[in-house]
């Protein structure tokens, strides 16, 4: 994930906007009990992590509960892997891979080309022409090859929609590869790892109809170029803001090209009105949590209601409160964001128990 203020318009999404005053009766509900989520869905339930957090007890605890797959953070990400003199170092990648192993965890691969990491080792060769398709192709053959066998799934190309929905990012892959760098980056990928079902990835397909269709269309196009595009990942980072029924239309419009779907980095976030300097909500934190396990719901019930062979996998962008990157500068606001399913001491939140409920009614 991208950790620079772009997704702060989610917050700011279509709003349901809240009156704090009709809540000041309501009442802290006591300990929620839910049955590990692993156990509960017909289909892989997801945690990000960083290894940092492998040394936390309580961590551990409630991700290999909970959670029957892992995606890196970002230690498979480009920034943690190619060094500046174009060489590269597995170590924490490994080490991520490792762990989903010795727990019996899926490991879905994150990312391979996204337009955020312009690494040195790519801009020195920068409009060099052959010997940066080189380079290009050579860093997929390396990190996909190297985990062959070892992850399940793949993030080929992350976040190439524009931040307003209008078309493709501009970025060192389109500027030297052209627009059809992402269809060359899944040709590699499945020479690398030729069986590993390959992702289009991408934040806003919820909240920006417009960035949803611009999506579908590249997607479209890899597919239509003959490139071995298998399936879309929808991140659903939202807010407890989300218009209702945002959810589903993003779901139902993506599923529209038969693929599998990811729904693979969800929180939400549970702060202040919509962002914007010197307004606030006074809605207690209780009923905030409430309407939160709504927009879980939601988009659980959303994912439910494809047809099986396109559920790949629903995945939550962190394990507790605290992991979150909405709790990690430049995001953190005031600290109190509390956007995941578990709270800090790993307890299930109302959040977690909407999930159970919404599989076990559909």
């Amino acid at each position: 994930m991208d950790p620079i203020s772009r997704r702060r318009i989610a917050l700011a999404a279509p709003a349901l906007l809240l009156a704090g005053c009709h809540a000041a009766n309501a009442q802290p509900e006591g300990p929620i009990s839910v049955p590990p989520l692993r156990q509960v869905a017909p289909f892989p339930v997801g945690a990000c992590a960083m290894t940092g957090q492998f040394q936390d007890p309580t961590f551990v605890s409630t991700l290999v509960s909970n959670f029957s797959q892992i995606t890196p953070e970002w230690e498979m990400k480009m920034e943690a892997i190619l060094k500046n003199d174009g060489t590269f170092d597995f170590t924490r990648p490994d080490m991520v891979a490792d762990f989903a192993a010795q727990h019996g965890m899926r490991l879905h691969g994150h990312t391979l080309v996204w337009y955020a990491q312009e690494m040195p080792a790519f801009k020195r060769i920068d409009g060099a022409g052959k010997p940066f398709a080189d380079a290009y192709r050579n860093y997929i053959l390396a990190v996909a090859g190297r985990y062959r066998g070892r992850v399940v799934s793949w993030d080929v190309v992350n976040e190439a929609i524009n931040e307003n929905g209008e078309g493709e990012r501009d970025c060192i892959w389109s500027r030297n590869l052209g627009p059809d760098y992402a269809a060359l980056a899944y040709r590699h990928a499945q020479e690398a790892d030729p069986t590993v079902p390959l992702f289009l990835n991408d934040y806003f397909l919820d909240t920006l109809p417009n960035k949803r269709r611009s999506f579908l269309r590249m997607a479209e196009r890899i597919l239509k170029s003959g490139a071995p595009l298998s399936g879309l990942g929808t991140q659903t980072h939202v807010s407890i803001h989300m218009r209702p029924g945002a959810i589903k239309a993003a779901i139902k419009d993506l599923a529209s090209l038969g693929l599998p779907i990811h729904l693979s980095e969800l929180d939400v976030s549970t702060r202040n009105a919509d962002g914007v300097k010197g307004r606030f909500d006074m809605t207690p934190m209780s009923e905030r949590l409430q309407i939160q396990a709504r927009v879980v719901g939601e988009a659980m019930e959303a994912f439910m209601s494809l047809p099986a062979h396109q559920r790949f996998a629903f995945t939550i962008w962190g394990v507790r409160d605290k992991d979150s990157w909405l709790r990690r500068p430049p995001n953190a606001g005031d600290g109190t964001d509390r956007p995941l399913l578990f709270d800090d001491d790993g307890h299930p939140k109302p959040a977690a128990r909407a999930l159970v409920e919404a599989v076990s009614r559909t």
